[in-house]
């Protein structure tokens, strides 16, 4: 985004809003700058380093602030969001690999369902048993996942994983995972109401152990934080008889 696509997009909304009522003469077209940071609770110069291209990497909720405050429809905020990924000034870091050691203890978890997953849901790795009851096909990431049209036909307890869903991308994007908080940006568009209401709501830690209905599959979980770089979590599950 050389020509600074992101600052363009956001300039021409600013001037195509409706200025609030003002017996004032104004200079310039639709809001003023001061006026579009207040409504997206920002600060002016904030505003106007994403206008100028200076700082091209916004978070989700500053994004979401912004897309509330400009009005903008639902396929303009999918266009705001691609801006955003073909934007990126910089490659994001390559995630650690996978010790190989936790490759072997996902072998020995054969034929139990397992995977290795980050703060923000992408899988990593899993054993084969885990590929074929968790309905995830091309779909590498746990949370995008749970909210797309296939979820409700394979979760029949949808609304509590939802739920639980929800509050680990919540609880990534706060400690500041910048994947996480690009992805409920995302979800915030492709997803609504279903997603952004019970992220908004999220107040406790997702938790760590339980039971969850996968098609006709019921699964015992434990997920455990593994040492190192990346903050990397294996999940077990164990078909409950």
């Amino acid at each position: 985004m050389a020509d600074n696509a992101l600052g363009r997009f956001l300039r021409a909304r600013r001037e195509a809003s409706t200025p609030p009522p003002s017996t004032q003469r104004r200079r310039t077209p639709g809001l003023r700058r001061g006026e579009l940071a207040d409504r997206a609770g920002i600060s002016v110069e904030y505003l106007t380093r994403l206008e100028r291209g200076t700082d091209r990497s916004p978070s989700g909720q500053v994004l979401a602030s912004l897309a509330d405050a400009l009005g903008l429809t639902a396929d303009e905020r999918v266009h705001l969001y691609r801006l955003i990924k073909a934007g990126s000034t910089c490659s994001p870091p390559l995630p650690p690999p996978l010790r190989p050691t936790v490759r072997a203890v996902l072998d020995a978890l054969e034929p139990a369902a397992a995977c290795v997953f980050n703060p923000s849901g992408d899988v990593l790795a899993c054993t084969e048993t885990f590929r074929t009851i968790s309905g995830l096909g091309d779909e590498p990431n746990l949370i995008r996942f749970a909210f797309s049209p296939e979820a409700k036909a394979c979760y029949p307890d949808w609304d509590a994983i939802a739920d639980a869903r929800a509050a680990a991308l919540r609880a990534a994007a706060d400690l500041g995972d910048h994947a996480a908080a690009a992805l409920a940006f995302e979800l915030s568009i492709t997803a609504g109401a279903a997603f952004t209401d019970r992220y908004d709501a999220a107040a406790t830690l997702p938790p760590t152990t339980g039971i969850e209905r996968w098609g006709a599959h019921v699964l015992v979980f434990e997920t455990l934080h593994l040492p190192g770089e990346g903050e990397h979590r294996i999940m077990v599950l164990l078909s409950q008889h």
